[in-house]
């Protein structure tokens, strides 16, 4: 039985594992180590991962869905399907799970055994909430989540294990959709982190969101009036534009939307004016974590940049600017975090290879409860107990007294965040202990949190009077409870993935019907007739140059997409 490491992203994800020769990448069925984090249903009924499910975002959005990170941890529900009998509603751990049953079996099938534990990346700056759900979603897929591992940090195990022997260093990592940003220091085989910070809500997608704004305003699209097929083929052209100005000055563009043909130029310079607001977002994060590490840029010795979005020429720019040195992406930063979370399961197992390394992280977040610091006991503060970018596990207490005479309970709210009112903060839970009824300021409790490294927080108060003790360990009503859990995974269970052995032709097929979808005219005939030529030849079973046929099916489609999209 195996321990993989998974990083479980906003627009991709991936699975790897720790071998005798280090960290190593496992394909999908595609041959792939990138499976897009995008689910779909099948006209079976049956669920679709990766690839397939991708390409079907514009030729069956009602049965289609990506992007659904950023919602973990929410109460929110998507709908995939509709009247017909194969229609499901699923939360964001539950499309999470489907996307991590899908790399349990390719690690099955890789590594020829069974895959009964996971160690999963989560963005530096997740919450409570939204880390409770990520192990949630692991339990849904069958995973045991030995533990959470912030991506940054993985990242930095994969740049420190070999790259570099003594070194202050800063993780920059722009994904899909989150932004963290850590800095460690790494000296005698021990890698430290000194501070972390970040920002859930910004990510490449933000980039891309802005250019599909402008794009549809160039060409005088209204965005409020577009299907969910034409506006998904509308963010596919963004990216496509987003990703040529990563490789050159301009982008010519020419695409069919809503039987309208876009076409036009974008400018880098023109890009890099559009997005300046969220490139100024990018500095405060950055700006935080070297405050909290009592740093300046000078002091940092190299900026190691993770995640794709990363490789933004703007991006690079912005931070070779800051730091005064250019920074370092030989690593591929696609795949950094995988590999560290890989690393990460050598350190859990104890592998000889790694019995000196040792590994501390931070509690990216403050946590507290409110109380009365003045005599106007409406007025309630946040009194911190644990402080951001404390090194842990940690465990800290502060004591509080009644306030009221003959007060019989003391109510402590907990919470989580950096604002000074309570209602500008996570709320995680409370806890009420009953004290002996005594003068105001007579009876009092000793609060202790202790807190892990896979973020889970217990709180322990102890009444001072009478040494007596009660204990609770937080899950925010948002997540599920162990009751929904059990039910939830059942009712997984039940649904079947696609199968794997038929992801080539799907995703051919599925690639062929959007790129129909995307034509007129004679080109359409044209796709159709390959289409139903190539389902014909997959049926035959005594055919025996299914790989030829294959290979020159996507080489016609390669081609049909060249000349679609013109990209030059």
């Amino acid at each position: 039985m195996a321990i993989v490491g998974i990083d479980l992203g906003t627009t991709n994800s991936l699975v790897s594992y720790w071998s005798d020769d280090g960290p190593k990448l496992i394909p999908n069925a595609l041959k792939s180590f990138l499976t897009p984090s995008v689910v779909g249903v099948d006209d079976q009924g049956d669920i679709l991962i990766g690839e397939v499910a991708k390409e079907r975002l514009i030729t069956h959005p009602h049965l289609t869905i990506g992007d659904f990170k950023r919602t973990m941890g929410s109460d929110k529900q998507v709908t995939l399907g509709g009247a017909s009998s194969h229609s499901y509603q699923f939360r964001p751990e539950e499309l999470s799970a489907f996307v991590l049953r899908s790399l349990k079996a390719d690690a099955e099938q890789h590594l020829g055994e069974e895959v009964t534990g996971a160690i999963i990346s989560v963005p530096a700056y997740f919450n409570d909430i939204q880390r409770k759900a990520t192990i949630d979603a692991g339990k849904l897929a069958g995973l045991k989540v030995d533990s959470l591992i912030n991506e940054p940090t993985a990242a930095a195990l994969a740049y420190g294990l070999n790259e570099v022997d003594e070194s202050q260093f800063l993780i920059f990592d722009l994904g899909g959709g989150t932004f963290d940003v850590s800095i460690l220091d790494k000296y005698d085989n021990v890698m430290e982190v000194r501070a972390t910070a970040g920002d859930n809500f910004l990510g490449g997608n933000d980039f891309r969101d802005l250019l599909v704004e402008t794009l549809a305003g160039d060409n005088k699209v209204d965005l409020e009036a577009l299907s969910a097929s034409d506006k998904n083929k509308l963010i596919r052209l963004a990216e496509l534009v987003k990703k040529d100005l990563s490789a050159r000055e301009d982008a010519t563009y020419s695409a069919l939307i809503s039987d309208v043909k876009l076409e036009g130029s974008f400018s880098r310079d023109r890009f890099e004016e559009l997005t300046s607001t969220l490139r100024r977002r990018l500095r405060v994060p950055m700006e935080r974590a070297i405050n909290d590490a009592t740093l300046r840029p000078e002091n940092i010795d190299n900026v190691v940049m993770v995640g794709g979005s990363s490789r933004m020429p703007m991006i690079r720019r912005m931070v070779g600017r800051l730091f005064q040195k250019l920074p370092l992406s030989h690593l591929n930063p696609d795949e950094i975090v995988a590999l560290g979370a890989a690393v990460q399961t050598g350190l859990k197992t104890r592998n000889a290879a790694l019995e000196d390394v040792v590994m501390t992280d931070v509690c990216p977040y403050t946590l507290g409860t409110s109380a009365v610091v003045d005599d106007n006991y409406d007025n309630l503060v946040i009194v911190p107990i644990i402080e951001r970018n404390a090194v842990v596990p940690i465990s800290e207490s502060q004591q509080f007294f009644t306030i009221r005479d003959k007060q019989t309970q003391i109510n402590l709210d907990i919470y989580q965040g950096e604002n000074m009112r309570p209602e500008d903060n996570i709320l995680l839970g409370d806890l009420k202990v009953d004290v002996p009824a005594a003068a105001a300021g007579k009876e009092g409790v000793d609060v202790r949190f202790t807190y892990d490294i896979n973020g889970a927080l217990e709180v322990e108060v102890k009444v001072l009077s009478t040494d007596k003790i009660v204990r609770k360990i937080f899950k925010n009503q948002a997540n599920l409870s162990d009751e929904d859990l059990e039910k939830r995974f059942k009712a997984l269970s039940g649904i079947k993935l696609h199968p794997r052995e038929h992801t080539e032709n799907a995703v051919l097929i599925a690639k062929a019907e959007r790129i129909y979808a995307e034509s007129l005219k004679t080109q359409r005939d044209y796709v159709r007739s390959l289409i139903l030529d190539f389902e014909q030849v997959i049926t035959d079973q005594s055919n025996r140059d299914l790989d030829k046929v294959r290979e020159q099916f996507s080489q016609n489609l390669a081609q049909l997409e060249n000349n679609m999209f013109d990209m030059d």
